[in-house]
């Protein structure tokens, strides 16, 4: 008698753990590597902020973006170098350049967007050079959207659950975030009259993040636990109403600069602690062997 296909297909089976230890080890990420997705994402971000609003004229704004971009981009290799624990490993990661990986790829995009953001704004504070000044604020631009984005595809790309399953969403989650929270902190800066495409980015960028994050939640299913559950929970939810808040409170601040500054506030502290909650679902996920197990044995099912 020939079996079926149906027949022949393994049957879904539980999850199943060696003694219920961890599969894997906790990440060794200090929250050095949180704030950098910060003050990384928001650099990058803000660089072609400032460059549309310098070819649209508005220099105000330009200038005031370019200075949100230099000082996330300063504070940025701070932290990596704290989280490796000794100088002489970021310029190690300088002796070769890798595109099949992520880290090195973000060293290099790094080292070059920090000197090309600070000839920018040093060209366009003091004069000096302006031609080659508007040169580096167009490559920095260009090259912006990588640095805010590549510490997701370093994240996806490790063997912690909750990070590597949610591949597919974490670009959209810190893209979306890196263009509210660099919106959000020229606003704070910004004459009103001259932060309207600030206020729009912080508004866009924020319902980014949301969606896509409510897109992993959902196709994650049991998957996702890590980030409704347990220490990682608290915070993604605060995120989630401070961006939403944020976004409402931005567009009120077309009349009204103080609620527009006020939603700006919101949306740096909903950006930083969608990156915390990210952060903490990852350690949760590598301490729970069903979060490692059940994935794979998924695959093997199919």
């Amino acid at each position: 008698m020939t079996k079926t296909r149906e027949q022949l297909m393994v049957p879904r089976a539980e999850p199943r753990t060696y003694y219920d230890r961890p599969v894997l080890k906790k990440p060794v990420w200090k929250w050095y590597i949180p704030a950098y997705f910060f003050t990384g994402g928001m650099a990058g971000a803000a660089a072609p902020l400032s460059f549309a609003a310098r070819v649209r004229g508005n220099r105000r704004l330009a200038r005031r973006a370019g200075l949100v971009s230099l000082a996330g981009i300063a504070a940025s290799p701070v932290f990596l170098i704290a989280d490796l624990g000794k100088p002489g490993r970021w310029y190690n990661m300088l002796r070769v350049a890798k595109p099949t990986s992520p880290m090195s790829v973000g060293t290099w995009l790094i080292s070059a967007f920090g000197p090309l953001t600070g000839a920018a704004v040093l060209s366009d504070l003091t004069g000096v050079f302006p031609g080659l000044g508007e040169l580096c604020d167009a490559l920095a631009a260009f090259i912006g959207p990588a640095v805010s984005t590549y510490t997701a595809v370093l994240t996806a790309d490790t063997a912690i659950p909750a990070w590597h399953e949610a591949w597919r969403e974490l670009p959209a989650i810190f893209a979306g975030g890196s263009a509210a929270s660099a919106g959000a902190a020229t606003v704070l800066i910004t004459p009103a009259a001259d932060a309207e495409p600030a206020r729009r980015l912080v508004v866009l960028g924020s319902l980014m993040e949301l969606g896509a994050d409510r897109a992993m939640e959902e196709r994650l299913g049991d998957l996702a636990e890590p980030y409704t559950s347990g220490k990682a929970s608290t915070p993604a939810k605060a995120a989630k109403g401070l961006l939403a808040a944020g976004a409402a409170l931005a567009l009120a601040g077309r009349r009204r600069p103080l609620l527009g500054k006020a939603g700006a506030a919101a949306t740096l502290a909903g950006v930083a602690l969608t990156r915390w909650s990210i952060f903490q679902a990852g350690f949760e996920s590598a301490e729970h062997p069903r979060f490692t197990v059940q994935p794979q044995r998924e695959r093997i099912s199919v």
